[in-house]
């Protein structure tokens, strides 16, 4: 059985645009090599942080909602450990609630770039 999660991580701002396209694909290689299914990703683009980080105080913010087996989340977690890049994430599982709204958020956010 799939759960259904949603990670954020936070990418390291010394990186070029190019540089944090390619770590973002890494990690859905990652999702997607493990039997998970990439369902919605947003680029939050470069955000300040609420405190710095490794001497940093900005970084490029990016949420990957997917479906997946348990297992996958410590696999997924250990390449964000292990990568340089990745100064923060945060990874948990969405319940029913949770789900409908991350649809809800998703839509209004369509319509208002829609209007735009």
């Amino acid at each position: 059985m799939l759960n259904h999660y949603e990670t954020v991580f936070i990418v390291t701002p010394v990186l070029s645009e190019a540089q944090v396209k390619e770590t973002v694909e890494k990690f859905k290689t990652v999702i997607a090599e493990n039997g998970g299914e990439v369902e919605h990703e947003e680029n939050w683009g470069l955000r300040k942080l609420a405190y710095p980080i490794q001497k940093k105080s900005t970084g490029f913010y990016q949420l990957v909602q997917f479906k997946a087996p348990g297992e996958l989340i410590e696999k997924l977690e250990l390449n964000y450990r292990r990568d340089e890049k990745i100064i923060r994430f945060l990874t948990f599982k969405l319940d029913k609630y949770a789900l409908e709204y991350a649809g809800r958020r998703r839509n209004k956010n369509a319509e208002k770039k829609e209007e735009n």
